[in-house]
């Protein structure tokens, strides 16, 4: 049984098994395998819904942690938190869209629209692990 303070470590893990989906889906693409395109970039979207929904009953019912990091880690931790959660706020609209665009076979749509949403979606999944390594595992939490 999942407990909720095991929901931290989870939406870490989902964040990065959507990072590598991601970049291996981009990397299909590049090499023309549209179908493996496909299945991987569709897959980072599912591990991105589990994400959200995930994250926020973390949010809604976990206990707030806060940042001990003392000294330059923290305007550190401070801009990368900063920048994940305003992208992360984009995140499922523009994959939505993306995703919705490449499925009807919109591809020239599809390719204008990915070329800003991969950035974002690879960036927000890696700042997701970087914020949890920081805020749980380095710096510890704190009530």
């Amino acid at each position: 049984m999942i407990e909720l303070s095991d929901l931290p470590k989870l939406n870490a893990t989902l964040n990065s098994i959507s990072f590598v989906l991601l970049v291996s889906g981009f990397i299909c693409v590049r090499r023309g395998f549209i179908t493996a395109h496909k299945r991987l970039m569709l897959s980072a979207f599912c591990v991105s819904v589990f994400f959200l929904a995930s994250y926020l009953t973390y949010r809604f019912l976990g206990e707030e942690k806060r940042f001990t990091g003392q000294g330059w880690i923290r305007p550190i931790y401070f801009f990368i938190l900063i920048t994940h959660v305003v992208l992360a706020a984009t995140v499922p609209v523009l994959a939505s869209w993306t995703l919705v665009r490449g499925l009807q076979g919109k591809i020239n749509k599809h390719r204008k629209l990915a070329r800003w949403t991969l950035p974002i979606w690879i960036y927000v999944s890696f700042t997701g692990v970087l914020v949890y390594l920081l805020l749980f595992r380095l710096y510890g939490p704190s009530g």
